[in-house]
């Protein structure tokens, strides 16, 4: 991931040297957030194109991504301070997106190839582009292999045809007789606010929520949270963390990571399976937290996948405020009950 991102940051800063294509960037950057430049490369110069489309297959095969996802590389304004220097006409460089919150240097090109050193932690007052990937796209992507990839683990586990008569399996017929279903809803949440060098982007959340299902294997349940870009902000989506049908007991925990760009989602759910498959139902209630932070290796916490927070034992009936054990987040949570129609 770091090698392609640095290389195509390369590739686009000596294509700077040509001026109409300078100046078509720079339109484009200033236009929008984040520009598709290997799209954006293709109704201009077709060999740098050519080597953006290599660096896009890279990265989807180090993420664990079908080939046909197409590209992930986005280009944009390193800071918003920036843009009045690059409508000066200031010649920008292009640096690669930090993957490390601690970083205190950022390494970008100028248009010669050369390679010029930053602070992590204060913007220059020269225009830099970034070269990053569409979070939002490889996490929406991701979780989809993710889910795949823990449904043939067996970890997406669904109540068998002739569940046992357990008060789980009477409150769930009841339920069904309903019409709906039981969940537990997220009304307002907000991460602290922690200092990331000015060369990263957006945060994008998932949650993992893990519990028992019906039938007494271990599930895990991905939840995108696409709405968490910034630390420090309280967020009100009413969205449904987790589905209590599918769960045998009244209480599950949710592990809240960060996209960080290099997750590789077929790894990591044969990591969560080796871990969680040894864990079996006792008839009672087990946190299953520490089980899905043991299973991440050791190499993958200098920053990627990111552990943002966890909730042990979030219960059905909760409603209120809950802060997260490693004391970097809340949440306030209601149940909420799906009417079927």
């Amino acid at each position: 991931m770091a090698t392609a991102q640095d290389q195509a940051a390369r590739s686009i800063a000596r294509s700077l040297s040509d001026t109409a294509w300078r100046t078509r960037v720079q339109h484009a950057a200033l236009a929008t957030d984040e520009v598709p430049i290997t799209a954006l490369a293709g109704r201009s110069d077709s060999n740098l194109q050519s080597e953006l489309a290599r660096s896009d297959r890279r990265i989807a095969a180090a993420k664990g991504l079908d080939a046909g996802i197409g590209s992930l590389l986005r280009l944009r304004l390193g800071n918003h301070t920036m843009r009045t220097a690059l409508s000066a006409g200031k010649a920008p460089w292009v640096a690669p997106a930090a993957s490390d919150d601690h970083a205190t240097t950022v390494v970008a090109y100028d248009s010669r190839g050369h390679a010029h050193t930053l602070d992590a932690r204060h913007a220059p007052d020269r225009p830099v582009y970034v070269v990053d990937i569409d979070s939002s796209k490889a996490l929406a992507a991701g979780l989809g292999v993710l889910n795949r990839q823990l449904h043939h683990y067996g970890l997406a586990s669904s109540a068998p045809a002739s569940a046992p008569e357990s008060d789980a399996a009477k409150k769930t017929q009841a339920q069904a007789a309903a019409g709906g279903f039981w969940t537990t809803r997220i009304t307002a949440v907000e991460l602290s606010d922690d200092e990331e060098p000015w060369v990263k982007g957006d945060a994008e959340i998932y949650t993992l929520v893990t519990g028992f299902g019906q039938d007494g294997a271990v599930r895990v349940d991905p939840v995108d949270m696409p709405y968490l870009d910034n630390d420090g902000t309280v967020y009100r989506p009413g969205q449904i963390l987790v589905n209590w049908s599918n769960y045998k007991y009244n209480l599950a925990d949710a592990v809240m990571m960060e996209e960080d760009g290099s997750t590789n989602y077929r790894d990591l759910a044969k990591a969560i399976a080796t871990v969680l498959l040894t864990v079996t139902d006792q008839g009672t209630y087990i946190p299953l937290v520490n089980a899905v932070l043991d299973a991440i290796p050791n190499d993958w916490w200098t920053d990627d996948p990111d552990y943002v927070d966890s909730w042990y034992t979030l219960a059905r009936t909760d409603n209120g405020t809950r802060y997260g054990a490693r004391g970097n987040g809340w949440m306030t949570v209601e149940p909420y009950f799906v009417q079927e129609n």
